[in-house]
């Protein structure tokens, strides 16, 4: 897991092939102009995700993870809340909710995360297929961006 500000983003882009063409998508997508909803930016390897919703809070907020994909999720600098996430390793979950459902790509746990973190206005936060991270677990409005890059590039 990577929690950063867009500003430092490049320091990153040597762990993952995928990871130059998200940030830049994320330093140059102007997001006022932009639908909520699935946007496919290079077929199904790099895919921009827009949410605008509501917090869930902690008591809400399931663990997932996903095996195809790595999520880079932005809170959108416009937001009016900052995203708040759980986290807690795949290696530690013991309670799967269900199957891995492969056609979209995640499943969840009944576990609890192991630590809670802000993601504010303008930073990210990166989950690699190892990390079980719970979205949503804020509240208030808010505005985000997932960028779901290929773990095979």
């Amino acid at each position: 897991m990577i929690l950063d500000r867009l500003e430092t983003a490049s320091q990153y882009c040597r762990l993952h092939p995928g990871f130059d063409a998200a940030f830049d998508l994320l330093h140059s997508t102007p997001f006022d102009e932009m639908e909520p909803g699935r946007h496919e930016v290079m077929g199904d390897t790099l895919v921009l995700i827009i949410e605008n919703t509501q917090g869930k809070g902690r008591d809400a907020a399931r663990l997932e993870s996903h095996r195809k994909y790595i999520d880079v999720q932005f809170t959108i600098p416009t937001s009016q809340s900052a995203e708040e996430f759980g986290w807690r390793s795949v290696d530690t979950c013991a309670s799967p909710e269900g199957k891995f459902d492969a056609a979209k790509d995640i499943i969840f746990y009944a576990d609890k995360p192991q630590l809670w973190f802000p993601v504010p206005p303008g930073h990210f936060a990166v989950f690699f297929p190892p990390d079980a991270h719970a979205p949503l677990a804020g509240a208030g409005p808010l505005r985000k961006a997932v960028v779901k890059v290929a773990v095979d590039w």
